[in-house]
C-alpha cells in the first residue's frame, strides 16, 4: 500500500480520536500536507510532511508507514516521526502565599527589581 486517504491515516496513526474528526479538521482548513491546504481525502504517502491541529496544539509529523486501520499505540507512534517542535518554555510567576494580604511597599520594591532583572 504505497498512499491512503488523509483523514483514514490521521485516524489510525492515533492523531486524531475518530475519523469524523480527523474529516471535520481537514474540512476546517486544519491539515496541511506537504504545506497545502488538504482535503479528507488527499492521499499520503511515505515521506510526506503532515501538519494537523489536534486540540489546542498543531502537530507537525511525517509519515513513515502508510496505515488504514487502527493499530495499537505503540505500532502507530512507529508510522511517524514526530517534528513538532518543543513548547515555549514560561517565566515563573511570581505568587504570593493565599492569605498573606497585599504586599508591602518592601515586597512591591524587590519584585519591580525582580522582574526588571535589576540586581
Amino acid at each position: 500500500m504505497e498512499s491512503t486517504r488523509v483523514d483514514r491515516w490521521l485516524w489510525a496513526v492515533r492523531l486524531a480520536k475518530t475519523r469524523p474528526d480527523a474529516a471535520a479538521a481537514c474540512r476546517g482548513g486544519h491539515v496541511r500536507v506537504n504545506d497545502r491546504p488538504a482535503k479528507a481525502a488527499t492521499a499520503v504517502a511515505p515521506g510526506d510532511r503532515v501538519r494537523a491541529r489536534v486540540g489546542d496544539t498543531t502537530r507537525i509529523v511525517e509519515v513513515v508507514r502508510v496505515i488504514q486501520k487502527r493499530v495499537g499505540a505503540t505500532a502507530a507512534a512507529e508510522c511517524f516521526i514526530d517534528r513538532t517542535p518543543p513548547p515555549p518554555v514560561e517565566a515563573p510567576v511570581a505568587r504570593r502565599d493565599r492569605g498573606a494580604g497585599r504586599p508591602t511597599k518592601r515586597d512591591r520594591r524587590l519584585l519591580d527589581r525582580w522582574r526588571t532583572g535589576g540586581a
